[in-house]
């Protein structure tokens, strides 16, 4: 069977129903159908990250991410008011523990003035004021970092979606898709579906996406896996809220951190490696095509020319837990092995350049009637508001340019 609609969007994590969403408050009456391969919604990196609301800090001033995580910030705030989704404005902290941070530290305070985030500076008594069993030379406050469940999120998103008509459709791959002049035709595994403009938020694999729509990209995602520990229960209290490290300005990751949670579990990480497949959530599910195809990618040997040393390490304090209870006993020195136990993984698609360089912002590109989505790692949850509204807008210049032929 086949069905028709104005907006066809590919991808059921935040982006794709922040998509939608952003598409029904521009016009109540454009016909959108969301398809998502899995048989829920915010199965992937949606649903296996920190549930942290960014707040901007890190970001270069003017760059999207910037704009749209303090924009997203509030306004994710905003959203789960108005659907009664829990979370809490709690503020963060981002330590120094060694005198060798603290001139990025600056950097970082700068930074989030430029952007406009709340962030003030703290010395090592202030910091243990908030934080008693955390270890610092001085750190950074951050106002306006929260926490929440993305999944929640998700679910509130859908129900919204649902009362304003929109076509909701979980368990259809992707299996083809072809661009004519007229229109865009996706085949699922549910049947087929006719839009006049393709939206593409596949994640994982939206470059695959946007091959397969016919518009080869620039880029090649590459998936790491991040990987989670928790604190049991009896220890949960070493942590009041949220504390990062001083971040690596070579690297897109923010370093294993400190998370509390809006459930009150408290989670250690991520750290960063290579998964085998663009699903990894373990050592133990590979994909030997997939694999085959990453480590063929000539950005991925620039990538790992220049970086080896840190995959090595990242890679040790994944299978070693020695290795990764030391990395946290930088931040938090009265944890042991004993109070770290292993929590879900998530993977990160980041897209990587021919010349391996990271791609370090979001990016969208498109064609005449499709819009690709093809870099959206953190904060892209927070910003999912303000990054709906962008491809909407895109959409929108499409929808208008192909009604005036």
């Amino acid at each position: 069977m086949t069905f028709s609609y104005d907006v066809v969007v590919i991808g059921g994590g935040i982006l794709g129903l922040a998509t939608a969403y952003a598409l029904t408050e521009r016009d109540r009456t454009a016909t959108i159908a969301v398809v998502e391969k899995e048989t829920s919604w915010a199965a992937h990196q949606t649903g296996r990250n920190s549930g942290v609301i960014h707040s901007g800090l890190y970001y270069r001033p003017g760059s999207l991410k910037a704009r749209f995580a303090v924009e997203g910030a509030r306004r994710m705030v905003d959203f789960c008011a108005r659907h009664e989704v829990a979370h809490r404005v709690t503020g963060k902290l981002v330590i120094a523990t060694g005198a060798h941070e603290l001139p990025r530290l600056r950097e970082l305070h700068a930074r989030g003035l430029a952007n406009g985030v709340p962030v003030t500076e703290l010395t090592a008594d202030q910091v243990r004021e908030r934080e008693p069993h955390v270890l610092s030379i001085g750190g950074l406050h951050v106002a306006s970092t929260g926490i929440v469940d993305y999944g929640d999120v998700c679910r509130a998103l859908v129900d919204v979606l649902h009362a304003r008509g929109v076509s909701l459709r979980t368990g259809a791959g992707v299996v083809d898709i072809a661009v004519h002049p007229h229109e865009t035709v996706v085949q699922t595994r549910l049947g087929e579906l006719r839009g006049r403009v393709l939206v593409n938020c596949a994640g994982l694999y939206s470059d695959r996406i946007a091959a397969l729509a016919g518009d080869p990209p620039p880029v090649r995602i590459v998936p790491f896996r991040g990987e989670y520990h928790e604190l049991i229960p009896s220890r949960r209290g070493l942590v009041h809220g949220l504390v990062y490290p001083v971040p690596d300005p070579a690297f897109p990751f923010l370093g294993v951190h400190l998370t509390r949670g809006i459930h009150g579990d408290v989670h250690v990480g991520p750290n960063a490696v290579l998964a085998l497949r663009r699903e990894g959530y373990s050592w133990a599910r590979i994909a030997p095509r997939e694999l085959a195809a990453t480590l063929a990618y000539r950005g991925m040997w620039h990538l790992a020319r220049r970086h080896w040393r840190y995959g090595a390490g990242e890679m040790l304090r994944s299978v070693a837990k020695p290795a990764m209870v030391r990395a946290v006993q930088r931040m938090l020195p009265e944890v042991t092995a004993a109070d770290l136990v292993r929590a879900p993984a998530g993977v990160r698609a980041q897209a990587v350049r021919p010349d391996g360089d990271l791609v370090d912002d979001f990016l969208i590109t498109g064609g005449e009637r499709t819009v690709h989505v093809l870099n959206a790692p953190s904060p892209a949850a927070t910003a999912a508001l303000p990054i709906g509204d962008e491809i909407a807008s895109r959409v929108a210049e499409r929808l208008g340019s192909l009604s005036h032929r």
